[in-house]
């Protein structure tokens, strides 16, 4: 059953990681109709400013340090964790991305629904065969991040706990290449092909994935936390079809008029393209047509690259 969204106008949103990319569009988006407080360590005034521009409230915390969590409200009505540490650093990582959700479902226990931003970099490596909820996890993100995909593993299993515990209803959403007029990875890629630097890329060609538009994040994201249960909801979080980073960077080219150079190597992340099915049961299909927003992002990002 496709869930109904939750109505967040006249709601209490929190929101964390409101500085990263994923976020950042979603403060914007959901600080027009509900009141959105927006928690990040704001290490820089421009960010908070930057949060402030949008109408929300900034929340200086950090995740690691549950004591600077009694800035958040008591009465939040929905949480939307995107807080993310990838520092390669075991114990920061751990404190983030596993402990620290434990200290913030503790904080906000009286939380309509929960919704823990997790990813698809959970899954172990298996070549360009579809995930799903039930495969099994891995270290696939350890070439690059050397944390990233333990720490995360590890969050999911703090959220469960703490979700039972706690009687919280909860979604874990599995996230899988975010992209937009922010960026993402895609843009990274089309960067190094105006620089001429080679994109490694793994040896197993093509190396597929589902790019998420932000556009369909922030549609989707209130379907997510309708879905939420205590006994919680673990669900992929990616946009359709599959696509290879192959076939996106020669896209990206074309609109660019630059050619990508690829080189193998193992250490490059292999593909991790993910099941919708039950996504597509919960929350319905995604809209965004890729080939739309590679050029949208580039149209807001680079609008002197458009041949």
């Amino acid at each position: 059953m496709v869930h109904e969204p939750v109505i967040l106008k006249g709601s209490k949103v929190l929101i964390t990681g409101a500085t990263g990319m994923v976020a950042r569009p979603l403060v914007a988006a959901y600080a027009k109709d509900a009141t959105v407080y927006a928690l990040a360590r704001y290490a820089r005034t421009e960010d908070r400013r930057a949060v402030e521009e949008t109408g929300a409230r900034p929340v200086a915390a950090d995740l690691s340090e549950p004591d600077s969590l009694s800035a958040v409200p008591g009465d939040i009505d929905y949480v939307i964790n995107c807080a993310v540490a990838r520092t390669n650093n075991i114990e920061r990582d751990y404190a983030v991305n596993a402990e620290g959700v434990g200290f913030l479902m503790a904080r906000c226990r009286d939380a309509k629904a929960f919704l823990q931003i997790s990813t698809t970099g959970v899954y172990d490596y298996r070549g360009p065969d579809p995930h799903n909820e039930a495969d099994a996890l891995g270290d696939s993100h350890r070439s690059m991040f050397a944390t990233y995909s333990i720490s995360k593993i590890a969050g999911e299993r703090v959220c469960m706990f703490a979700a039972r515990e706690l009687d919280i209803p909860t979604t874990i959403a599995r996230l899988c290449v975010p992209y937009g007029d922010f960026g993402g990875w895609p843009y990274f890629h089309l960067m190094m092909m105006k620089n001429g630097t080679p994109i490694e890329v793994h040896p197993d060609r093509p190396n597929y994935f589902n790019l998420l538009h932000i556009d369909d994040c922030i549609e989707k994201i209130p379907r997510l936390l309708a879905a939420a249960t205590p006994d919680v909801t673990l669900t992929n979080f990616a946009g359709r079809p599959r696509i290879s980073l192959e076939d996106w960077c020669s896209y990206l080219g074309e609109l660019a008029g630059v050619t990508p150079h690829f080189v193998d190597s193992t250490n490059a992340l292999g593909s991790l393209c993910t099941d919708l099915t039950r996504m597509n049961s919960l929350v319905g299909e995604t809209h965004v047509d890729w080939h739309d927003g590679l050029r949208r992002m580039i149209m807001a990002r680079a609008p002197e690259l458009l041949c």
